[in-house]
């Protein structure tokens, strides 16, 4: 299990702590947060990522600022609540676990204000408890989408695994998504050959995914983005696993870019292409991939990223953050109950009605 929690809190003096990502893995920096700009910009940069990890972070980050200020009235508190939920929501569009949080801070604070006790003391003891819970929820979530997914590998062989972006500790509070198989595997004596794409423009394979991988002892070798299908034909690869950003009625799964043209060389070469994902990831409002908000980036992330030109000032840039996965090209999706199999809606509804 990575070594480092990349988002906690601090409750003397009260901070939101995030290990700040775009510094590693020359820097470990931990950030220490109250005001609602710097939660809102270290989401927005990706100081903090990871869809289960955000989510955290808007949970937290939305007490601490609440917390941090004094009220005329209960009504006042509402407002302001109100306003940095609207807020935060605006920070990472695709990122489904981010209002997923956002959304249960604001259920128990509306079940606070129909009590009859209700004060400004008992609302922030209810959203510390409640977003305390989403932290811890998520721990025990990671490690049982760790316990279905080794499920899929067995200690008969040297399994070569290619994963995109990061879906690890450092995208969690825990063992991560992706990387939790891997990760309890590794403990249990499995053997893994990990193949982490660098992931561009913002390199969380190289920079993030191998850094935790190689903190906790496995086995890891970072390639170049477009090394995959190579890697794939010399038959080095026997299942890519990978995160998700949000997951359709139907199955298809927006995540990091890059993610689909692994899905389509897979089934090409006959390889397993697994999703590992929380519940919470699921959108069954969004009925299917094209349906799906894509957050656009910065220009600068492709040209002049990590303070250096690559590319002429005044072209053009395309740069999504997400591309989507069609279902029909995952193997399965793995959550903290279980496998879906061949996913389609019926199976994913039924999945999540357990």
């Amino acid at each position: 299990m990575p070594t480092t929690i990349p988002v906690s809190l601090q409750k003397n003096p009260l901070k939101l702590l995030l290990l700040d990502q775009t510094k590693l893995p020359e820097q470990e920096l931990m950030l220490k947060l109250d005001d609602r700009d710097d939660i809102y910009e270290a989401i927005k940069k990706l100081r903090v990522r990871g869809a289960p990890a955000i989510g955290i972070a808007a949970a937290y980050g939305l007490y601490v600022c609440l917390a941090s200020k004094s009220y005329s009235s209960v009504e006042t508190m509402a407002q302001e609540f109100q306003t940095l939920k609207t807020f935060f929501a605006q920070s990472r569009p695709t990122a489904v676990n981010l209002f997923w949080a956002l959304d249960r801070m604001q259920q128990r604070f509306e079940e606070e204000l129909e009590k009859e006790s209700c004060d400004q003391g008992a609302i922030l003891d209810a959203l510390l408890e409640e977003s305390t819970a989403i932290f811890e929820e998520d721990q025990a979530m990671s490690k049982a989408i760790g316990e279905h997914g080794l499920t899929l590998f067995d200690q008969s062989k040297t399994w070569g695994v290619m994963t995109h972006c990061n879906a690890g500790g450092l995208a969690t509070s825990g063992y991560g998504t992706a990387l939790a198989p891997l990760y309890l595997g590794h403990e249990r004596g499995y053997r893994f050959s990990v193949y982490s794409n660098e992931t561009r423009p913002l390199l969380q394979g190289s920079r993030l995914t191998s850094y935790e991988l190689l903190q906790a002892g496995l086995d890891v070798t970072v390639l170049c983005d477009n090394m995959a299908s190579l890697v794939m034909k010399e038959g080095k690869i026997d299942a890519v696993i990978v995160g998700a950003d949000r997951i359709a009625a139907n199955g298809d799964t927006a995540n990091k870019i890059g993610t689909s043209v692994l899905a389509i060389l897979a089934k090409e070469y006959k390889i397993p292409f697994y999703v590992a994902a929380p519940t919470s990831t699921f959108d069954v409002k969004t009925l299917k991939g094209s349906d799906i908000i894509i957050e656009q980036r910065d220009k600068d992330e492709v040209i002049n990223g990590f303070n250096r030109q690559t590319a002429p000032t005044e072209v053009k840039v395309y740069n999504p953050a997400f591309d989507v996965t069609d279902a029909k090209y995952i193997t399965a999706i793995i959550t903290e109950k279980g496998i879906i199999h061949l996913p389609n809606q019926e199976k994913i509804l039924e999945h999540l009605n357990q």
